[in-house]
């Protein structure tokens, strides 16, 4: 093999080296922001809120995740649930945040929605589509989150 052959066909060998791990991950469902997954349908569960589980509800601004639901104890000491999967491109990383009085939070592309679900920053490059809320029941220290 020539010189020139050979560094050609070490180039091709380095590029695809370089290129082929990348493939799997540098794609933008990678999980490093968070997992593109579906909207959770038909939600319908319990939480205790004696169980450790539940433990970051026991303060106003505190949350939890459960089968992609974000559940929080707003900062008025309410139990409020919502998708956390963000309605813009369907990352699985919406929070609760301390922020203008409580607000849903997706920091993948800073969605930002109400407790009602409501959009705050239509119009910015984010999502312009409301988040699923969903409704909460409380009987004795069982949280009951549905549709």
């Amino acid at each position: 093999m020539q010189r020139k052959e050979f560094l050609k066909s070490l180039g091709a060998g380095a590029a695809f080296a370089i290129t082929f791990p990348c493939l799997g991950s540098c794609s933008k469902d990678n999980g490093e922001n968070g997992n593109i997954v579906e909207e959770p349908t038909n939600v319908d569960f319990t939480i205790d809120l004696d169980a450790p589980e539940a433990a970051n509800l026991a303060t106003n601004g505190g949350f939890i995740l459960k089968n992609l639901v974000v559940i929080a104890r707003n900062l008025q000491g309410e139990l409020v649930a919502a998708s956390q999967v963000c309605s813009h491109e369907g990352y699985d990383e919406v929070r609760f945040i301390n922020q203008n009085g409580g607000i849903f939070y997706c920091d993948v592309h800073g969605s930002q929605f109400a407790q009602d679900g409501s959009n705050l920053n239509a119009g910015n490059g984010r999502a312009t589509r409301p988040l699923k809320v969903y409704q909460t029941s409380l009987d004795g220290t069982i949280l009951r989150v549905f549709e």
